[in-house]
């Protein structure tokens, strides 16, 4: 990515407005995509949109469309043909004559018309105009990426870019890509490098240009195959060594099981970390960027209580997220799948947050934590005028509405959070003999004590606890 003192390259945004797809969600796809290539380190210098059935098999555009985009960028407009196919020595020799000829047609034209051109200059043009015409400025820079907000075949991306002349990204490459770049943990460059292969790997056909089968017929596979097989090593690797770590993950939650644990679930840039610091008062990064953390944080409530609530941030989706990323970050998203509570987070500020919640909740559907109790909160409320608030209360009466950056909205969600627990425990008496003081400690951690006395038979406490938690402590204490 470049820095700020140099001037960002420039990218072209396309966009094919399908049947069924309002102007709404239209611009609304569109935006998001200049997000992505903003936080991939691109400008936006245009944007072309085009209304078809169905996008178009080679190019995605039509023919005008891609004309009009090839302009920008300084393409041809057209995609060569790549294949020569077989000719006979005369019909070579004639193509070649005619070359010659028009060659030298071409050239008598150009050479006429710039007599023409000296001729009108000297007679017509005054001395101004000479000088400021010698003065003109070089054309602008053109971009050099095109960014297609669908996933293309490979076909489709390298006709675009032999009709264009620039690099082009379709939206899962951009996603990716950003993913690529903002993971941090071992775990998550992991999962990222899994998904990046999984989308290269069809794609090598195109990268890889013109590379021959080794030396002779039959006499080894090619380059591209060779490729692939080297792909499908790195993934088996992969694999084995995520599966590894997902195999640790798993211990350390099985080891929170009776703990308390709220997961913070959410469209990208929605506001999950600027929560997360606020209630937890951990030091996570918050960016105005999209997908600027991809690692799950796990954080105490703060101040603590008894027993503690977690508070897990994790992923964020977005419109059109790749399978595969959803795939990889599987382990992550366990970590709504196995929570007591879901908070979802939604950018109330955003008139598109209707589409983004879905998104949301399909993604959860897909792993099977629709079932998980949930409470939806709308952040950013800063920027809402007062009646824009109204509205979203009266949609969503159940809702919170809140900023993350007011004190009150986040102890009034803290609340929120201890009264959903509150709800859900139960009351009882444990005895603890007083030869089992040592894991007094265990009480402590996964209930709340309300009032303790001592007997003869051990210390006596009365404490609140969940119902699995409870059970658990009750058969330890048993004499």
């Amino acid at each position: 990515m470049s820095n700020s003192s140099s001037p960002r390259p420039l990218a072209v945004l396309v966009g094919v407005q399908l049947p069924g797809v309002s102007d709404t969600e239209h611009a609304a796809d569109l935006a998001e995509l200049g997000r992505l290539v903003h936080t991939l380190g691109y400008e936006v210098a245009a944007t072309l949109s085009q209304r078809r059935d169905r996008l178009a098999a080679g190019t995605v555009l039509g023919s005008g469309k891609l004309a009009e985009l090839a302009r920008l960028t300084g393409g041809r407009g057209i995609v060569p043909s790549g294949a020569k196919g077989r000719k006979s020595k005369a019909r070579e020799r004639w193509e070649a004559e005619a070359e010659e000829v028009e060659a030298q047609e071409a050239e008598a034209q150009e050479t006429g018309a710039e007599a023409d051109e000296e001729i009108a200059d000297d007679d017509e043009l005054p001395e101004e105009a000479l000088e400021a015409e010698a003065s003109e400025e070089p054309p602008a820079e053109r971009p050099t990426v095109v960014v297609v907000d669908h996933e293309l075949s490979p076909s489709q991306l390298s006709n675009l870019e032999r009709a264009t002349g620039a690099q082009v990204y379709d939206r899962t490459g951009v996603i990716v890509d950003i993913f690529h770049r903002h993971a941090r943990s071992r775990e998550a460059k992991m999962q990222v490098e899994i998904a990046r292969l999984n989308y290269l790997a069809p794609r090598l056909r195109e990268s890889t240009g013109s590379r021959e089968r080794q030396q002779g017929r039959g006499s080894g596979d090619s380059a591209v195959e060779l490729d692939r097989r080297k792909i499908r090593d790195r993934l088996a690797e992969l694999r084995e060594g995520l599966a590894a770590i997902q195999h640790d993950q798993e211990n350390r939650r099985y080891a929170r099981r009776d703990q308390l644990r709220v997961a913070l679930v959410g469209y990208t840039n929605a506001g999950k970390s600027s929560l997360m610091r606020a209630l937890t008062g951990s030091e996570v990064l918050v960016a105005d960027q999209l997908f600027a953390t991809l690692d799950t944080t796990v954080r105490a409530l703060q101040p603590e209580t008894r027993p503690r609530v977690l508070i897990s941030d994790t992923v964020g989706f977005i419109q059109k997220l790749p399978h595969d990323l959803v795939a990889s970050f599987r382990s992550t998203l366990d970590e709504a799948l196995e929570a007591s509570l879901l908070l979802y987070v939604v950018d109330g500020s955003d008139p598109t947050w209707e589409s983004q919640l879905e998104v949301t909740r399909s993604v959860l559907r897909e792993i099977g934590a629709q079932s998980v109790p949930s409470r939806l909160l709308f952040n950013k409320a800063d920027r809402l005028a007062p009646e824009a608030r109204e509205a979203l209360l009266q949609r969503h009466p159940e809702a919170l509405v809140l900023s993350a950056h007011a004190p009150e909205d986040v102890a009034a969600l803290r609340q929120t959070i201890i009264e959903f627990f509150e709800r859900s425990m139960v009351e009882a008496e444990l005895v603890i003999p007083y030869a089992r003081q040592a894991r007094i400690g265990e009480v402590y951690e996964h209930a709340r004590v309300l009032s303790e006395a001592y007997d003869e038979t051990g210390r006596r406490l009365k404490v609140r606890a969940l119902p699995a938690a409870m059970a658990r402590l009750t058969r330890a204490f048993q004499t």
